[in-house]
């Protein structure tokens, strides 16, 4: 094995590490949890090298020097206020869904018009469009970390593999028998899974192309899916109201958690995978053991559906966004409490995600608007005001000084950074 570089995890801290065993380049990653602004990073650099046997005496300095800049970037200030930047206007039809890439350089966005389209955050030009779906592109992903591979599944039954920045589709998948709807890439890269309304997951090889595994456990579509950081586990979840816990190397189910009475809108691992957080239009979000594969908390404090939920980078916080027009903050690290209730949209919140830092919660909603709230003070810092129809989608990117937020009026918009604390 020959290590070839690092690269650099900011939220949470960590180290991934880059190599060659064989033929084949694979990725390790090292986490550093317990960095702080006050961390002996010394210390920490001969704690990692006595245990990790890729890490050579030739390359010490530099990995005292990666772990610096860790520390360094967790006592940068973080941006307050963003600024309209461009406005993304080329879709013909309505957009479905966006996603940053792994750097937050580039993002794509999937539409009714059968197209999905790449585009370069700081010119806000676009650099390609795919096409070939015969129906609606639903579902867009990148490969990580380079984003190299793109992957889209669409409402005519396939997904396609595509080269990025090259309007070249590697492969066309099928075997689904109704709209795909969700698509994405396990964190090693060694596979790739999308979800249907056929009530069905599969699993694909990414190097070969080949089908490995058709999930099936659920009796209704399968709207929700998401691997554990280590890409031993997925879930998948479902309008008939479960979620379905997956071994990946077996494509068993581990355990199917019941206890919502209405369909899942979404479900999530926390990042250290020991617990998986899941939302339902019954009005309830729920907290799931890992371990044990029980609910230890359900959180009711939304008077309507609960839309989308997330957590925040150290998975100790969790937020909630509801038909109710508030978004919820949670604590859920040891007991679980709320934290607070965001009030201000006029309309239903469908979607919140944090700032990477956890410090900022960012809601999007169909009252044309999105707000920025604290995490500590619960005020909204700002209204973003560039729509004219239901913001469906929001996000930051990896450094948080980049905010995207998508609408049915067939836009989307990237919001820049004004200042730091």
């Amino acid at each position: 094995m020959k290590l070839l570089r690092f690269l650099l995890r900011y939220y949470p801290p960590g180290i991934t590490l880059e190599y060659t065993q064989g033929k084949d380049i694979k990725m390790k990653t090292i986490d550093l949890l317990d960095l702080d602004e006050n961390s002996n990073v010394s210390e920490i650099t001969k704690q990692v090298y006595s245990k990790e046997p890729l890490i050579t005496a030739s390359v010490i300095t530099q990995l005292e020097q990666s772990i610096m800049k860790l520390q360094k970037k967790l006592k940068e200030g973080f941006a307050q206020r963003y600024e309209k930047f461009k406005m993304l206007k080329s879709h013909l039809l309505p957009l479905t869904n966006i996603t940053f890439d792994k750097f937050g350089t580039r993002c794509l966005t999937g539409s009714y018009d059968r197209t999905c389209k790449l585009w370069d955050i700081k010119s806000g030009h676009e650099i390609c469009t795919y096409r070939g779906h015969q129906n609606v592109v639903y579902a867009v992903a990148f490969s990580e970390p380079y984003g190299d591979k793109i992957l889209t599944g669409s409402f005519d039954k396939t997904l396609k593999l595509w080269a990025s920045a090259k309007e070249e589709c590697i492969q066309t998948y099928r075997g689904h028998s109704a709209e795909v709807v969700g698509v994405t890439f396990s964190p090693d890269q060694s596979t790739f899974c999308s979800c249907s309304m056929d009530h069905t997951a599969r699993i694909f090889n990414t190097n070969s192309g080949q089908e490995m595994h058709t999930l099936k456990a659920h009796t209704g579509p399968v709207i929700s899916l998401q691997f554990s950081s280590d890409s031993n586990m997925l879930i998948t979840g479902s309008f008939d109201s479960s979620i379905v816990v997956w071994d990946t190397r077996t494509s068993k189910p581990i355990h199917i958690l019941t206890g919502h009475s209405q369909e899942i809108s979404n479900c999530l691992f926390n990042f250290s995978n020991s617990m998986i957080a899941s939302s339902s239009l019954d009005g309830t979000a729920k907290l799931w053991d890992v371990r044990t594969m029980c609910c230890f908390y359900t959180l009711k404090n939304h008077e309507d559906e609960v839309l989308d939920i997330a957590f925040d980078y150290s998975g100790s916080k969790l937020a909630t966004a509801s038909s109710d027009q508030t978004a919820n903050l949670w604590t859920v690290g040891g007991a679980v409490e709320l934290l607070q209730t965001f009030y201000g949209h006029s309309n239903e919140v469908s979607k919140v995600s944090f700032h990477p830092t956890g410090k900022l919660v960012l809601s999007g909603s169909q009252d044309t608007t999105c707000r920025l709230w604290s995490t500590e003070s619960g005020e909204c810092i700002q209204v973003l005001k560039a729509h004219q129809d239901d913001v469906f989608s929001c996000g930051f990117n990896y450094n948080g000084d980049t905010i995207i937020t998508a609408s049915k009026d067939n836009t989307c918009c990237i919001w820049r950074s004004m200042n730091r604390d």
